[in-house]
């Protein structure tokens, strides 16, 4: 039998196998969640809104657990864990205080010729790719809208996280949440673009979302493209985090430790280059590199821990080549560099300095805890320093002046904009990118939407 095997990024050592489905088991979770899409669109907006606060409920009821898992299987410090499991939650219970607005009819005047008015259905179930640095709140942002609106979902998680993907699913059951309205599909790595394309192909599929590498995001959404399906892509980043000459600095450096370091630096929206004023450059890399010196890290089940294992020894590998690189290509290490020696995939806090693009560290997506620092001459060279990137996911800008930070950021093609505030998700506001970073949005109403069928009425008077 082939099984997937997860391991514990903080020793290296295994932690459990899984057997992988053979197609007759794929089809079997398909033709559940097809079931299930005819019904469950139909449950009233009222019952739906009290099953994500059962789920709200039952994810804080759950919550040490949760975070445990994700802990052993990721690496994540069991505080950060927690937060995720705490974000999804709060999120529910959004999504369910929130519902019976997000999805009433929308009157239109169209004069006196007609009444009209637009519904908003679902479409039916969707097929979610999804990845591991966040095993939860990664899928909850999406799954959380989805069952709101009434569609169904097929779930293909990250093979190191498959023990949270499962968890997920009978989270969901726990809460009360129909049999086949969300499905884990367990799928052997070498098979998932294979079994990617087809779901995707499958009519009873009605749209696709991932959240991952840029490779995967180009063959899935070739593959929705040519089965003319919806699709949502949130890829990677390369976020700037600029520092004018009027930012508080040391506000600012205190936001950019945890702006990289969150999460062991593995996140899209983690800031990555550090775009900084040269009148307070020497100033914000003392106090950067000041606070990325207190940094702790080691075990991750250690509450006192800030920093630990990167989720897999090829990413720890990835790293170190950029770092390596970049310092070959004339960047200059001034924190960190190197793997940490002993058992773990730990990789010590790194910062770079560099002139600009031309090196790894400022050109690709550095998916660790290593930042790069660069220096621009005016708010303008910022500009042109923060927008030197095929991606567009975020911007975080440092100003007295929040008209001058706009005035900056409009230079700068990203889905968002954070002032004297570091780039995050929430749901309240949508959330996702432009350029390589991907298309579509998640989170609101506008991550609801998308995939929902906005049905015009018009009746003639």
């Amino acid at each position: 039998m082939t099984v997937i095997e997860t391991f514990d990024p903080a020793t290296g050592k295994p932690l459990t196998t899984h057997p992988v489905m053979d197609d007759a088991a794929i089809e079997a979770a398909v033709v559940e969640v097809a079931d299930a899409a005819l019904s469950w669109a139909n449950v009233p907006v009222a019952q739906r809104s009290s099953l994500l606060l059962r789920v709200a409920d039952t994810l804080e009821a759950q919550r040490e657990a949760l975070a445990a898992l994700m802990t052993s299987e990721m690496g994540k410090p069991l505080r950060e864990a927690r937060g995720e499991v705490d974000k999804s939650a709060t999120t529910a219970r959004w999504y369910a205080e929130n519902l019976d607005r997000l999805l009433a009819p929308q009157q239109v005047d169209v004069g006196g010729a007609a009444n009209a008015w637009v519904t908003r259905e679902p479409v039916g179930p969707v097929l979610a790719v999804m990845p591991w640095n966040f095993p939860l709140w990664q899928v909850m942002r999406f799954v959380l809208p989805a069952l709101g609106a009434g569609n169904t979902v097929l779930l293909k998680h990250s093979p190191n996280v498959t023990g949270s993907a499962l968890a997920i699913e009978s989270l969901l059951l726990d809460a009360g949440v129909p049999q086949g309205v969300l499905r884990v599909l367990v799928v052997d790595e070498a098979r998932v673009p294979e079994v990617t394309e087809r779901l995707i192909d499958d009519p009873r599929i009605a749209g696709v979302t991932l959240t991952g590498s840029n490779r995967a995001g180009a063959a899935v959404g070739a593959a929705a493209g040519r089965a003319v399906k919806p699709s949502v892509l949130e890829l990677g980043g390369s976020d700037a985090f600029v520092v004018l000459a009027d930012a508080d600095v040391a506000a600012a450096a205190e936001a950019a430790v945890r702006a990289r370091f969150h999460n062991s630096g593995q996140s899209c929206v983690c800031a990555k280059r550090f775009v900084v004023a040269a009148e307070v450059a020497d100033a914000f890399l003392d106090r950067f590199l000041l606070g990325v010196a207190k940094l702790r890290v080691g075990d991750p089940t250690d509450e006192a821990v800030d920093v630990g294992p990167m989720a897999r020894d090829d990413l720890r590998t990835a790293i170190q080549r950029q770092v390596d690189e970049s310092v070959a290509a004339g960047a200059r290490l001034v924190a960190g560099g190197a793997a940490v020696e002993g058992e773990g995939w730990f990789f010590e806090p790194t910062v770079l300095t560099v002139d600009g693009p031309g090196v790894p560290v400022f050109d690709e997506e550095t998916f660790g805890p290593v930042a790069a620092v660069v220096v621009a001459t005016d708010d303008d060279d910022a500009a042109r320093l923060a927008g030197a990137t095929a991606y567009g996911l975020g911007l975080s800008v440092w100003s007295a002046s929040t008209e001058r930070a706009v005035a900056l950021a409009a230079k700068v093609t990203t889905g968002a904009v954070f002032i004297n505030s570091v780039v995050a998700s929430d749901v309240r506001v949508p959330f996702g990118g432009t350029k390589q970073s991907g298309y579509g949005r998640e989170l609101s109403a506008e991550g609801m939407y998308a995939f929902m069928n906005q049905r015009t009425y018009w009746a003639a008077v």
